[in-house]
């Protein structure tokens, strides 16, 4: 737990950080049948918290036992459960995988929930130009696969909210091989450089959205860049239900 060093402490000489990892390790050692955990690790230190979530998990792996883990923060739900019930007021939204939740969310709040930086969100149109589906989003249009086209044919016309997540948005020049990509211009309104990463604040019309491109990207505040929309993996929701289109 990290606190060899404090175990002549008396609790009122304790952080609350530290209050807590005491109570996570009286609670570990009574091996009980199932571990019910509110947020554990909230008043932890960033770095601790990634270090005490791996700890965690190996704890989990050797006991064998069930954890019913509480969290807001969705990093620490999608890399230590096998499985999320993602809660809303109270109302179960979706209970599945961590990966199936990230990949078919059922609504926008599951969607939004899932993911850093959250999936990106556009009001928008379906429609159709010949025998090809697009996205119509006012300031853009983007053409809809092939193979994704009959699912959305019947919603035609209709208002929709199409998302896309981040990692999903490239600078063209460093975009994965093989994507089916579409081209949308946009201006660069703040980049956020995170080493192995660059986070894109980005701008097309009355749209504002974020990109997580390569590192090697050369936009800068302010340049126009046109990127590309990987529409392989576009979610499409209905405008009033917010429920996922299938």
């Amino acid at each position: 737990m990290g606190l060899t060093d404090y175990l002549n402490s008396k609790p009122g000489q304790l952080s609350g950080g530290q209050r807590q990892r005491v109570a996570m390790g009286r609670a570990i050692v009574r091996e009980p049948s199932v571990f019910l955990m509110d947020e554990p690790l909230s008043n932890l230190d960033a770095k601790l918290r990634v270090q005490t979530r791996a700890d965690i998990s190996k704890l989990h792996q050797r006991l064998q036992t069930t954890f019913v883990y509480v969290t807001h923060d969705q990093t620490e739900a999608m890399t230590m459960a096998t499985r999320i019930a993602v809660m809303r007021d109270g109302i179960l939204q979706q209970l599945d995988t961590p990966q199936v939740l990230y990949d078919k969310p059922v609504n926008v709040f599951v969607a939004g929930f899932i993911g850093s930086p959250s999936m990106n969100f556009f009001d928008a149109k379906i429609s159709r130009s010949d025998s090809t589906l697009f996205v119509d989003a006012g300031a853009f249009a983007v053409p809809i696969p092939a193979d994704k086209a009959q699912r959305f044919s019947s919603r035609v016309g209709k208002d929709i909210i199409f998302g896309i997540r981040p990692e999903h948005v490239h600078d063209p020049q460093f975009a994965p091989p093989g994507i089916t990509a579409a081209r949308v211009e946009t201006r660069v309104d703040v980049t956020e450089p995170m080493g192995n990463e660059v986070f894109l604040y980005l701008v097309s019309g009355e749209h504002t959205f974020i990109a997580r491109v390569d590192p090697r990207t050369r936009a800068r505040m302010g340049d126009r860049l046109e990127v590309s929309f990987d529409m392989s993996q576009i979610h499409v929701f209905d405008r009033d239900t917010q429920v996922a289109v299938r």
